[in-house]
């Protein structure tokens, strides 16, 4: 068995003081690789240590929704110096963020172009989020279609009816320990409708740690085994067999 987690922060308070703990309770536990993601320019040299030092730790590029306000030229700057690094393999995260809106949201949607301008022009996959802004997501991307090499949508729990629209567009769904709470219904309605071809996994670490391990404040990627363990029950798949089929499609998305 070996899993990829997709999406993590390791840079994060909670981990990064415990990392090589953290790398070494990961491969105990079948999580062969992690991409960590960075999401504001004072990630950008912690995300892209943890990728030097580590042979199994990749980097995201990429500044949150959350954080558009403080964008300036330099920093726009910087994501695009950080995304020709040859250890980053995705740009972002990446989106719109209307539930809480931090940010303006016209400063988000301005500075989700800017990614994926930059996202076309190094060729490397998007990781998005969205979250409480589908149709404005889909309509900003709908102005790089056949431009871009792929695209997740990350820390999913849509309904139905988005999956199949993201699903028929060819874009990618990856899944956190979410999917296991008691009420995240939809979730789980959205893992059944995704094919394994189409299906990652992630933690979001530290946040969101799956059941049975949801009293663990700090969630990390060692955990990450307990969702894939839940998803392949509730799809009703050989959880080895799900394993390496989720595993390939993580590698093949990011090239790693």
């Amino acid at each position: 068995m070996a899993l990829i987690d997709t999406h993590a922060h390791l840079t994060y308070e909670g981990l990064i003081e415990n990392i090589d703990e953290v790398a070494s309770r990961a491969l105990l536990n079948g999580i062969s690789d992690i991409i960590t993601i960075a999401t504001e320019p004072a990630d950008f040299e912690g995300t892209l240590e943890l990728a030097k030092r580590f042979d199994n730790i990749y980097a995201g590029a990429g500044i949150h929704p959350h954080h558009a306000k403080e964008v300036t030229n330099d920093s726009l700057l910087q994501i695009r110096a950080f995304a020709e690094n040859e250890y980053v393999v995705a740009i972002g995260e990446t989106g719109l963020d209307f539930h809480y809106n931090f940010s303006e949201p016209d400063a988000q949607r301005e500075l989700f172009v800017r990614h994926l301008e930059i996202a076309v022009k190094t060729e490397k996959p998007v990781v998005i989020h969205s979250r409480n802004a589908f149709d404005e997501t889909l309509e900003i991307l709908e102005g790089f279609k056949n431009k871009l090499s792929k695209i997740v949508f990350h820390c999913y729990s849509g309904t139905k009816q988005q999956t199949e629209v993201l699903l028929n567009r060819g874009y990618y769904i990856s899944f956190t320990g979410i999917v296991t709470f008691k009420n995240a219904e939809l979730a789980r309605e959205a893992a059944m409708a995704v094919p394994l071809g189409r299906m990652m996994l992630e933690t979001d670490c530290p946040y969101m740690s799956p059941a049975p391990m949801r009293n663990q404040k700090i969630n990390e990627p060692a955990l990450m085994v307990h969702t894939a363990e839940f998803i392949a029950k509730l799809k009703g798949i050989d959880f080895n067999e799900f394993c390496e089929q989720v595993t390939d499609t993580s590698r093949g998305f990011f090239g790693i």
